[in-house]
């Protein structure tokens, strides 16, 4: 077992080269940690401090973004805590990643992390921030800055609400409307997620559907 593996901090960024961090990876103490890598620092996430609140609020938004999509009839692909890498260079875990139009087919059944010397990078992802929003606002967004993430969602639990930005030419800024689902408007994801703390999904996602299907009326 390598020493480096095993003084890891979790949910911080350290300095390590890129097989220091596949030895971290490989630990049997990270089993089950998230794993990102970027500009020779890597950040494992344990996954067993992931509680309610974090788990509910990401099914909330997997299930709006599952709705509209079906409903405006977008083709897509959404993925849970799916890995993509670039061999030496990055890589990220996302909470949620979606593609979407003719990028929703574009990963083949069989697939282990995803090689982005091989496939294209997500259209979107998203991060559900209960302690990590500092970082998910700072180092993750400048992260999908630089791998040339479309659309970054960051989902704050505290408040239930969501930033989103738009990314291109390695920088981002706010929007309201999302463009990969065009249409989807910021704002609905706040009230369904506001929603969720008082209903059930069955109750959230009927609110949705009668949402979208009227704005199609």
């Amino acid at each position: 077992m390598s020493p480096a593996s095993t003084l890891i901090a979790s949910d911080t960024w350290v300095p390590a080269t890129w097989d220091e961090y596949l030895s971290a990876l490989d630990d049997p103490a990270h089993v089950k940690s998230k794993g990102y890598y970027s500009n020779g620092r890597m950040r494992l996430e344990m996954q067993l401090s992931i509680g309610f609140d974090h788990s509910k609020d990401r099914s909330t938004i997997s299930l709006a973004v599952n709705l509209y999509g079906i409903l405006k009839g977008i083709p897509f692909t959404i993925l849970d805590n799916c890995s993509f890498r670039k061999t030496g260079y990055v890589e990220f875990q996302p909470d949620l990643a979606c593609y979407v139009g003719p990028k929703a087919t574009a990963i083949p059944n069989g697939t282990d992390v995803v090689s982005l010397e091989e496939y294209p990078v997500p259209d979107l992802v998203v991060e559900v921030a209960k302690s990590s929003l500092l970082d998910d606002r700072t180092v993750k967004r400048v992260l999908y800055e630089e791998v040339g993430i479309a659309e970054y969602w960051i989902v704050k639990v505290e408040t239930a609400e969501v930033l989103a930005y738009q990314m291109s030419d390695r920088g981002s800024q706010r929007i309201d409307t999302s463009l990969i689902f065009p249409g989807l408007e910021i704002a609905t994801l706040d009230q369904a997620l506001q929603l969720s703390r008082s209903q059930d999904q069955s109750q959230v996602g009927a609110w949705l559907m009668g949402l979208f299907q009227s704005a199609n009326s």
